[in-house]
């Protein structure tokens, strides 16, 4: 068949298209810049085409897979509906290639996802399987995604547009559930709903305990409800704890030896902007980390502290959609008050172009400093007068990443 991808190089359309090449179908696709994953589906033989045109489209198209972001007024979008060519979402999409497999696990929730999809996939390889799976971010010494043999395909489910609920599933993994993402989909009640929706298409479900999750999940009956989530776990702490003691009981209840899979646990896959290390120089240590949620702002500072108790913590954070500002501003100044130094970037917008709250707003909150500054400059405020040893976090899901060529040294 031949599908084309409307955004096919975001985190989420690239592995998909990827997976689409290697079941031997033709792929077209087209996003609005040229990057790494771009270039690497052509790579694989996709033809990828660069901005938005109705051309782009070949008119013998089976099937158009666009991303959420990609509304209906989309000139491609339209062209194929001329052409009565149809068209999914890439959730949808996903839970159509997933059922393929013999036995798909879904990895949803509110915080983790990539984490455990990674970890739960190399644990899966290291004790013999072959699995499928797709990844929303790069791993290092793990491919994005991978076909695997038609047993197991272990998938991130984003809860963000609501297409998680299309997925069948043997398992599914919910570390959590917040009311984050609750503005896209029709209020929390309606995520909530989503979230009960895919445990009732899921066989199997293990999930932490918490309030929200022991009402929604409760009365499934074949949940493994993990009571308290551990503090330290093969050789890990904190969240990364949690992690992998969670992908830990995915991968016993999928046929791995229990001892084998803790032992694959203690190799935890370092994922692209979770956690990584990004330099060290001057008795400083450069970190970067997607946090972009109150919950996950917390947890990476607590264990940021508990690795490096005698350092200042100097945390440089971008607010990630003006929604989510908005709803949890005073839990941000919360927590990133927490932190010895604090700077903050503006807001990356994502899908909205302005709200009521910005990064200055959050910055005067919290007595912060604002970076309203090109990456340079910033990157020489943050590091002038930086107190030695220092840990220099840089949390954010946006495009907060592009300071970190900058933060390698100290330029007073």
């Amino acid at each position: 068949m031949k599908f084309h991808f409307i955004g096919i190089g975001g985190a989420g359309m690239a592995p998909l298209a990827e997976l689409t090449l290697r079941r031997s179908h033709r792929v077209s696709g087209s996003d609005l810049t040229d990057n790494a994953k771009c270039r690497h589906l052509r790579t694989l033989g996709a033809t990828v085409a660069v901005g938005h045109s109705p051309e782009n489209l070949p008119p013998d198209t089976d099937c158009a897979v666009y991303s959420s972001a990609v509304g209906p007024d989309n000139c491609e979008r339209r062209r194929a509906a001329a052409f009565g060519i149809a068209q999914l979402r890439r959730g949808e999409y996903l839970a159509r290639f997933a059922a393929g497999y013999r036995r798909c696990v879904a990895v949803t929730g509110s915080h983790g996802k990539s984490s455990i999809t990674a970890l739960l996939a190399a644990i899966l390889r290291q004790c013999g399987f072959d699995p499928g799976f797709m990844v929303g971010a790069a791993v290092r010494d793990l491919p994005a995604c991978a076909a695997g043999n038609g047993d197991i395909f272990v998938t991130e489910a984003d809860e963000s547009d609501g297409t998680h609920t299309e997925l069948r599933n043997f398992l599914a993994v919910i570390p959590n559930v917040e009311d984050d993402h609750a503005w896209s989909v029709g209020g929390t009640a309606a995520l909530e709903a989503n979230f009960r929706t895919v445990a009732a298409n899921s066989e199997h479900l293990i999930y932490y305990a918490s309030p929200r999750c022991d009402a929604l999940f409760g009365g499934h009956p074949r949940a493994e409800r993990l009571a308290e989530a551990p503090e330290q776990f093969a050789g890990l702490y904190g969240f990364q704890a949690e992690n992998a003691f969670l992908a830990c009981r995915a991968a016993i209840l999928l046929g791995c030896d229990p001892e084998a899979a803790q032992r694959a646990a203690a190799h935890y896959p370092e994922v692209a902007r979770r956690m990584s290390v990004r330099a060290a120089f001057d008795r400083v240590t450069v970190i970067e980390d997607y946090a972009h949620h109150p919950t996950e702002v917390r947890c990476a500072l607590a264990l940021l502290r508990r690795r490096f108790p005698e350092c200042h913590l100097r945390v440089v954070f971008q607010p990630h959609r003006f929604a989510r500002l908005q709803r949890y501003f005073s839990d941000f100044v919360r927590e990133l008050q927490t932190a010895d130094s604090c700077f903050i970037l503006p807001v990356f917008a994502a899908w909205s172009e302005r709200g009521q709250v910005d990064g200055a707003a959050l910055a005067r909150a919290c007595g912060a400093k604002y970076l309203d500054i090109p990456y340079p400059e910033a990157a020489r405020t943050v590091l002038n007068a930086l107190p030695r040893p220092a840990v220099l976090a840089v949390l954010g899901a946006g495009d907060s990443e592009d300071l970190l060529p900058y933060l390698t040294r100290r330029e007073d």
